[in-house]
């Protein structure tokens, strides 16, 4: 049941449309509730319920029946499908033997590997002699992935005087050049960031080759394996790795093979056009299969692309106590090949070069004992016997060349001391440096331009 114009709480006044508590009986207007017509009574329909009975009798029966069958159906397609892709087993009998691949495909290389080279020299004992026979196998991998792996078997060698370079074929064994530790008695080596010292076990001045023995040598040391110049031919791709200027590690070149030489003194050279630059010397010449065929030894300054490596034969005949016999070295053979300087004009202009780099190396030094002697010897210096050049203090390497004067001021008899000790330690130095330059016969007169260049021209270096 419903009130007209109203609900249980309110009635609506005809008079002026308010909404009136049912507690008032009367609208502020005047209406009274009792003048209200009245309600009107209708029956509301039943709410049908919120959720209709499940059906139930053979339509519900049915409908289940075709669920399960359809839902078996796909378990079934399914099953089906997954063993459609599994492969079919072989099938094998008793008197049928499996089937075995043949040879050629087990032999294929992978992903460009190439299958183990049996001829590398690695550590044997003394008794057994080293071995280049095999040749290296068809070449399949990158030059960086050669270059990489012959690194680490690739060491520094400094050798006082000079700088080069050298390679392990042995974890104690080490290969470079004659010309690179010449005078020397022992050595160090620098490879994979690891110091070695080394003695000279082996030279042959005439092939420019030795053999370097390394104390304390690590078993883990990789090495290079060595082949032979006879598989080197015109055209073939090669690679030189060592230590450019003796500093510039791992400095790799890569170029082709000009042609395989014979001198005129049976010594087998590999022309190259690979650079071969200062401090390469002893490294070594790789084909594409990172096998050894050549020492990289020297470069013909006449031309461009003119680089020889000394065929690795030789170095397997010294390491098996065989050195080949050469009356010349390869580089005064292909000097008189091309019309070059002779031998002795070589070492002449080298001795000169060696020469100048002490004098130039005295001078620099001497600015700073010049600045001391004029701050100083105006307090300390009674009287200093001339010396004909460019630095008064030459008249400290004289006997009795400088008198001391008496100072109150100043430590003059400490100062003189230090000057003495520091011009006597300069002329130490350029004594040697002229002996040696004698040695190699670079001429008085060219030694004394060289001081005259440099400004420390005078009697008494002679």
């Amino acid at each position: 049941m419903t009130e007209q114009g109203g609900d249980h709480f309110s009635w609506v006044c005809l008079s002026c449309g308010r909404r009136v508590p049912t507690r008032f009986e009367e609208c502020r207007c005047g209406f009274k509730k009792d003048d209200l017509p009245p309600a009107v009574v209708t029956e509301m329909p039943a709410a049908a319920p919120a959720f209709a009975p499940a059906r139930s009798g053979p339509a519900a029966s049915l409908l289940v029946i075709l669920g399960a069958a359809i839902g078996l159906g796909i378990a079934v397609y399914i099953v089906q499908s997954n063993k459609s892709q599994q492969p079919a087993p072989q099938q094998q009998t008793e008197n049928v033997a499996p089937q075995t691949s043949s040879p050629t495909e087990q032999d294929a290389p992978v992903d460009g590997f190439v299958a183990p080279f049996t001829g590398t020299i690695t550590l044997r004992p003394p008794t057994e002699p080293a071995t280049n026979a095999v040749v290296a196998p068809t070449p399949t991998g990158s030059i960086e992935d050669i270059v990489s792996k012959a690194l680490p078997a690739v060491a520094s060698i400094d050798a006082g005087n000079s700088r080069g370079s050298g390679f392990f074929v042995r974890p104690d064994l080490v290969v470079t050049n004659n010309h690179v530790i010449e005078g020397q008695n022992t050595v160090t080596l620098q490879a994979g960031g690891n110091k070695y010292t080394a003695r000279v076990m082996s030279a042959s001045p005439a092939i420019d080759l030795a053999l370097l023995q390394v104390y304390n040598a690590n078993p883990q040391q990789p090495t290079l394996r060595l082949g032979t110049a006879a598989s080197a031919r015109p055209g073939e791709e090669v690679i030189a790795i060592g230590y450019a200027l003796g500093a510039l590690s791992n400095t790799v070149t890569r170029g082709i093979v000009s042609a395989v030489r014979e001198t005129q003194n049976n010594v087998t050279l590999i022309q190259t056009d690979a650079a071969i630059n200062p401090g390469n010397s002893g490294g070594p010449l790789l084909d594409r299969s990172g096998t050894v065929i050549g020492i990289n030894s020297m470069v013909i300054s006449k031309g461009q692309g003119l680089g020889f490596a000394i065929a690795v034969d030789h170095a397997v005949s010294l390491m098996n106590g065989h050195p080949d016999v050469s009356t010349t070295t390869p580089l005064a053979s292909l000097r008189q090949a091309i019309g070059g300087p002779s031998e002795a004009d070589t070492a002449r202009d080298k001795g000169a070069e060696a020469y100048a780099e002490a004098v130039d190396w005295a001078a620099r030094n001497s600015s700073q004992i010049d600045a001391s002697w004029q701050r100083n010897a105006k307090l300390c210096v009674a009287t200093a016997t001339p010396t004909s050049s460019d630095h008064p203090w030459f008249a400290l390497l004289m006997a009795d060349g400088v008198k001391m004067a008496l100072s109150n001021r100043y430590d003059c008899p400490g100062w003189l001391d230090n000057m003495k000790q520091n011009a006597s330690d300069m002329k130490e130095k350029m004594d040697e440096a002229g002996e040696a330059a004698r040695r190699q016969g670079v001429f008085p007169g060219t030694m004394r331009e060289i001081r005259q260049k440099y400004r420390m021209d005078w009697s008494g270096w002679n």
